[in-house]
């Protein structure tokens, strides 16, 4: 890239500092905003459509499988918090409160939702009643507020965007069915959609849900080797039921408890589209939730019959079901393709008076740069090909990034020299299940458990940390 084109100059390279060049990007490709909230961000409308994308197709999904979109409040009631204890207790240390209305005291403080399973709960114990209303599959798409020490865009904010999807059903196999289910989902969306690999597993009991009987997750690696949780389904039992007292007349006409699931993703899912994909010239964005799929740069548009052209392909492309733009400011063509790159549109085409004397354009793709000549009659089929050509390979760059910073090791030691010579990625070792030798591994070495994968692999008989029978292999890692 020639060095004249500022914008690209003002992003840090991710080799000299990684946390820079993300901040870089989210700032420059004009994702956020800071503002006088301290730990807060503003989204900005480019930031938003990609939000908006990441909705649009998750909620087709939901709603294929029968869910609806409902909305709860956002304060709960801390008597209504404290009926459940461990859920309580996991959430303390992040929870906001409103302590007043007005200029009046609250004799009941409201905490400013964290998550929302309290008053699914309240919900629940009023309208279900027999096992007819069975099951309740339910989804909103909310903010939510959690008193985050250390912020970062995206990552981690005090308030950021989320859906949590909250189900209720007649027995324990039905709710499991329905946490799996999800969380195949999840994994399905981000490999397909957002081109990001990720591995499904299920957390360890030290690092589950609080509340939840079982936590499940998808794991996805970032460029710089860390690890970043996508998303997580939950099983809950029927604690929370048994806490706010929801029963309901079963099949045999007798009292019983039902079981909830909860699951969800935030707009972290941002952080780690610029993360897996970026590069040091900007955002590198999948397809399915770029805002613009592709943009139209005219060359010489000042010259008869460009701009009319470069509208002329724009009503081509929309026709098409392409998202697309036509860039006629008066930026040069270079300034224009830098903007472009930054902002990881996919495909960019390039029309100018010769290409029309061809009946030809260009096309440059995000991923790679490559340059193809077009024939304008065949456009829309060459860049519904080009899309897939750019979901394709961002996969298989992170895959192999993934492969490249996947370790197996059978010790400690081996951890520690594959972090110190290869850098951080996933490791993949023996675990006994004992909670005192997961500490101990992240003590020693700095990682620590993600997931136990559903994909097992047998590397030793032996625990990496203690030495006795392993009982499952676990992926270990440095986490954002």
């Amino acid at each position: 890239m020639a060095k004249n084109k500022k914008m690209v100059d003002a992003i840090t390279s991710m080799d000299e500092d990684f946390a820079k060049w993300y901040t870089d990007i989210c700032t420059k490709a004009e994702l956020i905003a800071y503002t006088s909230v301290k730990g807060c961000m503003v989204i900005r409308p480019y930031g938003y459509a990609i939000w908006e994308n990441i909705q649009k197709n998750l909620d087709g999904r939901f709603k294929a499988l029968g869910h609806e979109n409902v909305c709860m409040p956002m304060f709960i009631p801390e008597s209504l918090l404290q009926k459940e204890k461990d859920h309580v207790e996991g959430f303390a240390p992040e929870v906001a409160w409103v302590t007043h209305g007005g200029s009046e005291k609250l004799e009941d403080r409201l905490c400013v939702r964290p998550t929302s399973e309290t008053l699914f709960c309240e919900h629940y114990a009023n309208i279900v009643h027999s096992y007819r209303d069975l099951p309740k599959l339910y989804n909103q798409w909310v903010s939510v507020v959690r008193w985050e020490k250390t912020t970062r865009p995206f990552l981690r904010s005090r308030e950021f965007l989320w859906q949590e999807g909250h189900t209720i059903h007649e027995t324990a196999e039905e709710a499991v069915a329905e946490t799996e289910q999800m969380l195949n989902v999840y994994a399905d969306f981000c490999e397909q959609d957002l081109a990001m690999p990720v591995v499904k597993g299920r957390k360890t009991d030290s690092d589950k849900f609080a509340g939840a009987e079982a936590t499940y997750a998808i794991e996805a690696l970032m460029h710089d080797g860390k690890a970043l949780q996508a998303g997580t389904s939950h099983y809950f039992g029927n604690g929370f039921a048994k806490a706010f007292n929801i029963q309901f007349t079963g099949r045999d006409n007798k009292l019983a408890y039902p079981h909830q699931t909860s699951w969800g993703v935030t707009t972290r899912l941002i952080g780690a589209i610029i993360m897996t994909h970026g590069d040091d010239n900007g955002l590198v964005l999948p397809p399915a939730v770029a805002p613009i799929q592709a943009v139209i740069i005219p060359i010489q548009q000042f010259k008869e019959g460009v701009l009319d052209k470069a509208n002329e392909l724009y009503e081509t492309l929309k026709s098409a079901g392409i998202r697309v733009k036509v860039d006629d400011s008066e930026q040069s063509p270079g300034w224009k393709f830098a903007e472009y790159e930054m902002k990881g549109v996919p495909v960019r085409i390039e029309i100018g008076p010769k290409d029309i004397e061809n009946n030809q354009c260009v096309i440059v793709t995000r991923h790679n740069r490559e340059k193809t000549f077009c024939s304008l009659e065949n456009l829309a089929d060459t860049v519904a090909e080009k899309l897939e050509e750019v979901r394709k390979g961002i996969y298989e760059k992170a895959l192999k990034n993934r492969e490249n910073k996947t370790y197996r090791c059978k010790t400690i030691d081996e951890i520690t020299a594959a972090l110190e010579e290869k850098g951080d990625g996933f490791v993949k070792a023996m675990w006994c299940g004992e909670e005192e030798c997961e500490d101990k591994v992240k003590e020693l070495t700095g990682v620590g458990s993600r997931c136990i994968p559903f994909e097992q692999e047998n590397l030793s008989d032996v625990c990496v940390c203690c030495g006795k029978p392993a009982k499952k292999m676990v992926l270990w890692g440095k986490a954002y």
